[in-house]
């Protein structure tokens, strides 16, 4: 004959009962929690300054006069590694941004592993290039600090010395052809400011930096 199960005695010591005034306490303390939190959105929502309106901002004009001397020179990174399904897409995304074509420097730091992938990311530099696109293909001999180490050893190069502003782009990031002109000027009219970071956007996978350069 099979056994029971095994009974469970709790010791009276470890039994407790829940009363109406404790339910009706941890109630209120719930709904004390909800409104202290509806409280704080509504005051985020009336006094919480948008970007635009905490830091200063001036338009980027085009002057005929001066020519493209008014906008400051931008250094674009773009660090990669063995990024065969959307080296293309970032590459394109950062030569069709809408800035001075003699004021920008685009950087595809590749450090690709893979021999195929350098080649096919080397010859899209090209294409580029040959557009009057000022990119540059750069490789390194190790892979020292990973991403960190490839922007570090992109800044070193004699090329980039005049840029006054670094714009890092993912691999996998498609830019707006006016995020430079959306981002730079917080930068040129608040001196305090040392980095400008844009929104993700699940869509495309963007969130993209602009700082001051410090060389």
């Amino acid at each position: 004959m099979a056994e029971g199960s095994p009974k469970v005695t709790i010791p009276e010591s470890f039994q407790f009962q829940v009363s109406s005034s404790d339910i009706a306490a941890m109630s209120l303390m719930l709904f004390m929690e909800r409104v202290y939190m509806g409280v704080v959105i509504i005051l985020v929502k009336l006094f919480w300054k948008k970007p635009d309106k905490r830091y200063k901002w001036e338009p980027m004009q085009d002057d005929l006069e001066s020519g493209n001397l008014n906008f400051p020179v931008v250094l674009v990174q773009i660090p990669m590694f063995n990024e065969r399904e959307v080296y293309k897409l970032s590459i394109g995304a950062a030569s069709n941004l809408s800035w001075p074509a003699d004021r920008l420097v685009i950087q595809v730091l590749d450090d690709s592993t893979d021999p195929a992938i350098k080649q096919m990311v080397e010859l899209e530099c090209q294409r580029w290039a040959s557009k009057g696109i000022n990119i540059r293909y750069q490789i390194r001999e190790n892979r020292t600090g990973y991403k960190a180490g490839a922007l570090k050893e992109g800044l070193k190069r004699s090329y980039v010395k005049h840029c006054e502003y670094v714009c890092i782009f993912d691999a996998d990031f498609q830019p707006e052809p006016d995020y430079l002109r959306r981002a730079i000027p917080y930068l040129i009219h608040n001196p305090d400011i040392a980095l400008v970071q844009g929104r993700w956007r699940f869509g495309d996978c963007s969130c993209y930096s602009c700082m001051r350069v410090m060389m």
